[in-house]
């Protein structure tokens, strides 16, 4: 919950999800391994995604942490319109 408290607070993400309970099978340094983990699902704009991405690598345990960014095909504009807002790179007045 640190790392999602965190991104909204340095206004990286306008919002985050947490999704705990996750059972995660996946291979690491040639094994395999498993996990209890937590899923993550964070709003952010474009133009945050960057900064968002140092801000994850920096708090989070695991070496390589799974980052990514899926595109939004389309959605409801208010909440567009609020991520954009609300998630801002540190060098467009964020953080």
């Amino acid at each position: 919950m640190h790392i999602a408290r965190a991104l909204v607070e340095q206004h990286l993400a306008a919002g985050v999800n947490v999704l705990p309970g996750l059972h995660s099978v996946y291979r690491w340094q040639g094994q395999v391994c498993e996990a209890e983990e937590w899923l993550v699902l964070a709003q952010v704009s474009r133009v945050a995604f960057d900064a968002l991405c140092t801000a994850i690598r920096a708090l989070h345990s695991y070496e390589t942490p799974c980052i990514i960014a899926l595109p939004i095909e389309a959605g409801h504009s208010p909440f567009l319109r609020w991520i954009e807002k609300n998630s801002l790179s540190p060098s467009t007045g964020g953080a």
